[in-house]
């Protein structure tokens, strides 16, 4: 079973203006991007001893500013947030139907396009972490050849003894082609550790019938531990030696169903930091995303995320 060297959690991506609907055309304003939905529900959970860090880039216009005051207030590490003089922050807006939602996104100028620009930068970012987690749209948002910087500073990271866990999160869009997407996914599967895949998102992209086929083949690229979400149905976890399938339970009142895997994501990684196996880690994830579904927008309000972590009875167990 996989072990981590240090507490310290660093995730790897961008963070945008998120615009949410609220019902009746009015919309809230947030912050959310999916490696900073993780990070940001991973720094709330107290009693771990966990350190959690966020690598971007943003503007320096009075909005990132109030981004960076606001990881900084809840506990998250900033060290390695950059500021870029000509660019901003992306912005995207959820338009909702029912509890099923769309997106709609403005991010060309987004500076965490340029978060591997340099390469010294973002091994330094890396330095100490036991855990860094990354996305597939962190490998999205770069040009190719930042991306392969972003490889090989990840496969350094893991020389030194860091874990490494990726979610690929595909979103069709953000990519000039299928084969693009794959290739750059294999390429991040050579140096992960942890793969957190959504089925529905595997099927599309690589024609899996069942969540095991989607194992089966990311196992093949050497990744040692693999948790398929599913949306409703049951998550299905292999630890490297046991196939488990672990059933959801029905979560009433839905709202939007943005950032759910993210905060899966979040309570399954804490958990797993913390020292629980995985099959118990993604119970802690479905725990920890479950309240997700019941809020607008991407993260769920601070002020619950005490209740919901006794619920989740998550402690340290190392």
């Amino acid at each position: 079973m996989i072990r981590f060297e240090t507490n310290k959690a660093v995730a790897v991506g961008e963070a945008m203006i998120e615009m949410a609907e609220t019902g009746d055309n009015t919309y809230r304003r947030g912050f959310a991007g999916d490696t900073f939905n993780t990070a940001w529900h991973m720094s709330q959970i107290p009693n771990l001893g966990l350190s959690v860090g966020f690598v971007t880039k943003v503007g320096v216009d009075t909005v990132s500013s109030e981004f960076i005051a606001g990881m900084r207030a809840d506990g998250l590490d900033i060290s390695f947030v950059g500021r870029d003089p000509g660019r901003e922050m992306g912005l995207y807006m959820i338009e909702l139907y029912g509890t099923e939602r769309s997106f709609h996104y403005w991010r060309e100028a987004s500076a965490a396009r340029r978060l591997a620009d340099d390469k010294d930068w973002l091994t330094q970012s890396l330095k100490g972490a036991g855990l860094v987690h990354v996305s597939g749209i962190t490998l999205a948002v770069l040009c190719p050849a930042a991306r392969g910087r972003l490889v090989s500073v990840l496969a350094a990271a893991r020389a030194r003894g860091a874990r490494v866990s990726f979610d690929p999160n595909v979103r069709p869009r953000l990519w000039a082609s299928p084969e693009e997407t794959r290739q750059a996914i294999k390429a991040m599967l050579s140096v992960t550790d942890i793969a957190l895949p959504s089925f529905e998102d595997e099927a599309a992209l690589w024609g899996d019938t069942t969540p095991e086929v989607t194992i089966q083949r990311i196992h093949t690229m050497g990744v040692a531990e693999i948790v398929v979400k599913n949306g409703a149905a049951a998550v299905t976890s292999w630890d490297g030696e046991q196939l488990v399938e672990v059933p959801c339970k029905s979560v009433v009142g839905i709202r939007d169903t943005s950032g759910a895997g993210d905060a899966f994501n979040a309570g399954y990684l804490a958990a797993r930091l913390a020292g629980h196996t995985p099959v118990d880690a993604v119970a802690s994830g479905q725990k920890i995303s479950a309240p997700v579904l019941q809020h607008f927008g991407a993260r769920i309000p601070k002020g619950q995320v005490p209740s919901l972590v006794r619920s989740a009875d998550l402690r340290d167990a190392r």
